[in-house]
């Protein structure tokens, strides 16, 4: 029985443990071997296509504009709005890079006034899908001067696909173009790039594509936020404090992304090849991801032509689904992924009948549970044995409490007159325990429950639970904004109902710590999601009347 309750306590302790540092500590940077990674072979992306050159400095551009070199200032560079059913996105002649992408679904906050939410973020010249070269063949594009092919400053995307081509000249015979294709009803983007060679040499380069991104270290230990890539089918998601580590990753990319807790930004070439992903780090918390092609080798007179699809938008498992080219693996809820994407799944299959994600989650608890009973009915008519036979329990402690090796003895002789398992209350709660985090992941980074209300003052599952607003500095162990977790305390209060409802533990100290564990339980969920709480607070209640069931049943 001792080591039974022993056992008992170490488990909640570690879990106890285990939830504090993965989610109140600041994680360290898990330090990689260093590894010495060999660039891919040599390979032409394309066979090189014949390129007839116009008139110098006039190919790609519209009437009356001069091409400027990369090195020159250009007179004036246009901002180019373009507007869909879905977003607006701004893309500068300078560089011919988005410098704003917002989408029109979303809001910065759950307040419904707060402005649409803006997924690049607003620091001066910043711009991303900017292109270049990595041994610098033709300067530094992505300050290059290009010219987009239309008349007004904006293109409206209502009805059919339309595109906009970015023309920058060297003034020396190459022409580099950036194409958008734009469709009205997708966060799918068409993007190529041609370079056209009507020099005297060769361009022996390789061009890369890269995508920049902020990355907010605060949510790092809660999931994961940074640069991802597929690569040979596996995904490999790299954290911004082991950048410095290992910045090149080879072999056969399927995409290259920079994501945060729920939006994502991904560039995807048209075939898997064998190419890499760079990673650079941009002062505190922007992040670079190349997406560096083979060796390109265009010959004077020839055009090489690369073709991709770029995402911007939200990290959906039902809008990634639709993207396709395995976009979907992106979204990964870590070692227990293949319990919360079924979860997921579930979740918005409910909200499609019962259109509240509180509701919808309430629903999933029950199912879980229902799923779950069998092993929970278990735990608990062994705890309600146990609970019959502590009065002999206590007498043989009584008696032998000077010899401990006679008091295990009669204790284990015990048992087995009851046929009683000691581990029977333990280990089905373990066999739970993955359930558990595999939620906390998919509760946490699920879009879905992004600003979606519940009742009363919930209004944001995502967010932490809070009655009211106080206007002060500081609540310890609470994270802004700072009121009362009325849904936390509740949960509390059940886990205690539920402590009481099992039986007493033996050892002073054991059941010491048993009494703090609803308390320590409560400061940790304080700061939890609001799904979340809710979710173990259903799980509380489900538990507790399966308890009193068993223990009715069985008395």
């Amino acid at each position: 029985m001792e080591q039974a309750r022993l056992l008992i306590a170490i488990v909640l302790s570690a879990l106890v443990f285990l939830v504090w540092q993965l989610f109140f500590v600041d994680r360290e940077a898990v330090k990689r071997p260093a590894q010495k990674t060999q660039p891919p072979p040599a390979e032409q992306a394309q066979p090189s296509a014949p390129y007839v050159a116009e008139q110098p400095g006039t190919a790609g551009q519209t009437p009356g504009t001069k091409a400027a070199a990369v090195a020159e200032p250009a007179a004036q560079t246009r901002l180019i709005t373009v507007d869909t059913p879905l977003y607006t996105a701004k893309i500068s002649e300078r560089g011919a890079g988005f410098t704003s992408f917002i989408l029109k679904n979303y809001r910065e906050t759950a307040h419904k006034d707060s402005p649409r939410k803006e997924i690049i973020p607003q620091k001066s010249e910043f711009q991303t899908v900017v292109i270049g070269y990595d041994g610098k063949s033709l300067g530094d594009l992505d300050k290059a001067a290009f010219s987009a092919n239309l008349s007004d400053d904006s293109l409206s995307v209502k009805e059919a696909l339309q595109k906009v081509t970015f023309s920058w000249d060297s003034g020396q015979g190459v022409v580099v173009e950036k194409t958008y294709s734009f469709t009205p009803d997708s966060y799918v983007i068409g993007f190529d790039v041609t370079v056209k060679n009507g020099s005297n040499r060769s361009i022996q380069d390789k061009l890369y594509i890269a995508l920049r991104g902020q990355v907010t270290k605060e949510g790092m230990a809660y999931g994961f936020e940074g640069p991802s890539t597929l690569i040979g089918g596996n995904l490999e998601e790299v954290d911004v404090d082991d950048i410095e580590e290992k910045n090149l990753f080879s072999g056969s990319l399927k995409w290259v992304a920079v994501q945060d807790r729920y939006f994502m930004t991904s560039i995807i070439p048209d075939h898997a090849q064998e190419a890499s992903m760079r990673l650079y780090v941009k002062g505190d918390d922007l992040v670079e991801a190349q997406y560096l092609n083979p060796l390109s080798d265009i010959r004077p007179g020839t055009q090489q032509s690369y073709n991709y699809t770029l995402f911007f938008g939200p990290r959906s498992s039902q809008v990634l689904g639709e993207v396709g080219h395995e976009l979907a693996k992106a979204l990964n809820f870590g070692f227990f992924n293949f319990i919360a994407k079924p979860c997921v799944w579930l979740m918005n299959m409910l909200y499609s009948v019962i259109p509240n994600y509180g509701v919808a989650i309430i629903v999933l608890t029950l199912l879980i549970k229902i799923i779950l009973w069998p092993l929970g009915s278990k735990s608990y008519k062994s705890m309600s044995e146990m609970k019959k036979i502590q009065p002999l329990m206590k007498e043989i402690r009584e008696k032998y409490k000077n010899d401990k090796k006679k008091m295990n003895e009669e204790v284990m002789g015990l048992y087995r007159t009851y046929k009683i398992n000691p581990l029977g209350g333990c280990l089905p709660m373990i066999v739970q325990l993955p359930v558990f985090f595999a939620l906390y992941r998919m509760l946490y980074q699920a879009i879905e429950l992004r600003h979606a209300p519940f009742f009363l003052w919930i209004d944001d599952l995502s967010a932490p639970d809070r009655l009211f607003n106080f206007a002060i500095d500081y609540i310890p162990f609470m994270e802004p904004p700072y009121g009362i977790p009325v849904l936390t305390l509740i949960m509390g209060a059940s886990m205690i109902l539920q402590q009481k409802m099992s039986p007493p533990m033996g050892d002073p100290t054991q059941a010491k710590m048993m009494m703090f564990m609803p308390v320590i339980f409560t400061v940790i969920f304080i700061n939890f999601s609001s799904g979340l709480v809710l979710y173990w607070l259903v799980n509380n209640i489900l538990s507790i009347a399966q308890q009193y069931y068993i223990q009715k049943k069985f008395a």
